[in-house]
């Protein structure tokens, strides 16, 4: 991965406070005035010591210092795990940090969703924007039978109305942004008998190449119940890209609805379409079982009976290899990572490795450096691993215990949520439940000294450093899931107690 350095300085710079320009190139004074209050000043001793507004320096440096720690103590950066809200206190976005930043919230709660990839083109960056996704609703226990799939389309994702700030704002390639406007939440359901806990969309390969149309698109969707439902929402995606078509009686009947879980699950991923095009799917549940699931050529659904088995305790994350057909990894409240051959006969893992004392709650292979792999624990810890330092167990041999290549303890609660950047493979995205989504970059290296001088954030002295890789905190009560857009560069979409939000920085 490519180095970059913290923060890129100017080499001049601005005069502090008190502080007079350089004298003439040779030294010598450039302008002399006669002094109109005859001569205030008996001797240039006292003109040093009464300064330039005719107090002394050290005086009305004071002064400044005190109004900065007044201005400070009203509008102060919050750190998660360290500062301490405070009684009337209330937290607030700096619009000054974000590009983009909308929040909208639905009837009720969404515990996971997925990004649907559309056909309105890659790499989009002006405004204002639209985006499609699927989410699962986590409805009362009362009103259990209220749940849903949503099928969403968010647009007029305006930019953030910043003013005329300068000549060279108005030069940015987003400038087709007539200003900021509300967002629109428009979206479809489908009645699901009972919470989801998680959902993932697939877009098989297909012969259309019609560009009008949002490619075919499916979802897996894991419920409480231990059921797993595949629905086909295409239709549901044409009525809100496409105003006026309707949507068949039959629509909302699941393709395919699973059952071979006999606890419930959180643990859900699809192959690569690229190793995959059909569609096949890994399932994992409560008791520490995986199961595999493929869609034939007729378009019917087979699951293998036989389950992998090796975890002692929940399966909470599953994700296929992005570059091997038969290899997944699976993370599990046992403190574990196995790594996984789906052709072994054994249904036994090829690598275990335990890395942590607590659960392993998420997890992420990145599709950019096909060895690097982050995990998110119940302790608050994240870490990356390189897949090459996992050798396969032999015989006899105990679990593998390698070391992170990188790891951070800034999070005090459980990861809830983790994803490497689509494009950038030293970008990663971190939820929390310490109600924060945190930005990381990886490539950013500080030397002993350089470190002492950038973190910190004004915490007091001997306290426990920012890390300098954090890029950037974005508040989200409750937050459970987040995702990058993989077709709207550091765009991120989040969702939690307070409903579903998306952002983008100025950081990435």
């Amino acid at each position: 991965m490519s180095k970059r350095t913290a923060d890129d300085r100017d080499d001049l710079d601005a005069l502090k406070a008190g502080q007079r320009p350089d004298a003439g190139a040779n030294g010598e004074a450039t302008l002399d005035f006669e002094d109109e209050f005859e001569d205030e000043f008996e001797s240039e001793d006292e003109i040093m010591e009464a300064g330039v507004d005719g107090r002394p320096d050290a005086e009305r440096e004071a002064e400044q210092s005190q109004d900065a720690m007044d201005v400070d103590t009203n509008d102060q950066t919050f750190i998660p795990g360290r500062s301490i809200l405070q009684p009337g206190m209330t937290l607030s976005p700096d619009p000054s940090t974000y590009e983009m930043l909308h929040t909208m919230s639905t009837a009720w709660p969404c515990l996971s969703f997925d990004i649907v990839r559309d056909n309105l083109g890659d790499q989009r960056k002006q405004y204002p924007r639209t985006l499609y996704a699927v989410a699962g609703t986590q409805a009362e226990s009362s009103r259990a039978k209220e749940n849903e799939l949503y099928i969403l389309r968010l647009s007029s994702l305006s930019k953030m109305d910043r003013g005329h700030t300068s000549d060279s704002d108005s030069d940015d390639d987003d400038s087709d942004d007539e200003g900021s406007s509300d967002p629109v939440l428009e979206s479809r359901s489908i009645p699901l008998p009972s919470t989801t806990n998680r959902i993932r969309s697939f877009q098989p390969a297909e012969a259309s190449t019609d560009v009008t149309q949002i490619p075919q698109t499916l979802t897996a969707t894991t419920l409480e119940n231990g059921q797993v439902l595949i629905h086909d929402v295409s239709p549901y995606l044409q009525s809100l890209s496409n105003p006026g078509s309707t949507i068949p009686t039959a629509a909302s009947k699941p393709l395919s609805t699973l059952r071979m879980h006999k606890t419930e699950g959180y643990a859900l991923d699809w192959a690569p379409r690229s190793l995959h095009p059909n569609g096949r799917l890994l399932t994992g549940d409560n008791a520490g079982q995986i199961f595999s699931t493929q869609r034939t050529d007729g378009g019917g659904w087979v699951t293998d009976t036989r389950p992998f088995v090796g975890h002692t305790d929940a399966v909470e994350e599953l994700q296929w290899s992005p570059n091997e057909k038969f290899v997944f990894a699976s993370a599990s409240s046992d403190g574990t990572v196995k790594v996984w051959d789906v052709r072994s006969k054994s249904r036994k893992p090829a690598v275990d490795v335990k890395i942590s004392n607590t659960d392993v709650n998420v997890m992420s292979w990145s599709h950019q450096t096909f060895h690097l792999l982050a995990t998110g624990a119940d302790d608050g810890q994240w870490a990356v691993w390189d897949l090459r330092q996992w050798k396969p167990q032999s015989a006899g041999n105990s679990q593998v215990k390698p070391s992170p290549v990188a790891d951070f303890n800034f999070h005090k609660q459980p990861i809830t949520s983790i994803e490497w950047h689509p494009t950038d493979d030293s970008v990663v995205a971190v939820a929390c439940a310490d109600n924060t989504a945190t930005l990381w970059d990886l490539a950013v290296e500080l030397d002993d000294e350089e470190y002492g001088k950038e973190a910190g954030l004004g915490l007091g002295e001997g306290a426990e450093k920012v890390p300098p890789q954090l890029l950037f905190i974005h508040h989200v009560e409750d937050g459970k899931e987040l995702h990058w857009h993989p077709q709207m560069p550091g765009t991120v979409m989040v969702t939690g107690g307070s409903g579903l939000g998306v952002f983008k920085t100025i950081s990435v």
